[in-house]
């Protein structure tokens, strides 16, 4: 039917570019969901604890986010990224806009779940709104940045017929890049997070009782009588 389609608009050139392009629309948006749920429900707390161990010894846990929490943040935001993938589908026909929006949308997922799962056994819900507040556009850069990282496979991957032939081997591989992606991903958020945590804290923290100025002071010495 698409074919014909094509045939009648005058597209018959399109014809072989059809079948990669439906993998690229439809298979693509599902792997990296998928990946994203699953690095960051099952790999991210491991993550976060062993980057805490290594650098952020002493930096006490408050637990603001919990397991639900997550959970149920990170299917909202789901369900938004897939909305906005559905609607902005036909503006992927237009070659500059699929190599933008794909990314933009899911580098914007991969910082909305990231940013509460990093952060949800160490900071408390104030200090998440504020870190969130303070640092959206680095945190949104990395998600983008992650973004176009998972990106760049299934290009390869679904831009030729050839690659469809290949699919049963090429679609795990592809699960395999993008779960290293995101991988990558947590411990960059994790790193980040942590860090402008501390530093936050140490901007809280009340100041010394002393004083800069409140040294003990030592008695001067008598003269010899």
């Amino acid at each position: 039917m698409a074919h014909e389609w094509l045939s009648g608009v005058g597209l018959t050139g399109l014809k072989s570019v059809l079948p990669p392009l439906i993998v690229l629309l439809v298979a693509t948006p599902v792997i990296v969901m998928l990946s994203l749920l699953v690095v960051a429900t099952l790999m991210t707390p491991a993550m976060v604890r062993l980057v805490a161990a290594r650098r952020f010894e002493t930096l006490a846990q408050r637990r603001g986010g919990t397991f639900v929490g997550s959970v149920m943040g990170g299917l909202g935001a789901t369900v938004l990224a897939i909305m906005a993938i559905v609607v902005s589908m036909p503006l992927w026909l237009i070659p500059p806009l699929v190599l933008v929006l794909p990314p933009l949308i899911w580098g914007w997922l991969t910082y909305r779940v990231m940013t509460y799962d990093v952060l949800a056994d160490h900071a408390s819900q104030e200090e998440r709104r504020e870190l969130v507040r303070r640092h959206r556009p680095f945190l949104l850069a990395i998600g983008i940045v992650t973004g176009y990282l998972g990106a760049a496979p299934s290009i390869v991957w679904a831009s030729g017929v050839m690659f469809i032939v290949a699919a049963p081997v090429l679609i795990p591989l592809a699960i395999w890049i993008y779960t290293l992606v995101f991988a990558f991903s947590a411990l960059w958020f994790a790193h980040y997070g942590l860090s402008a945590l501390q530093a936050l804290r140490v901007e809280k923290a009340p100041p010394n009782p002393m004083g800069p100025t409140d040294e003990l002071t030592i008695p001067p010495r008598l003269a010899p009588l």
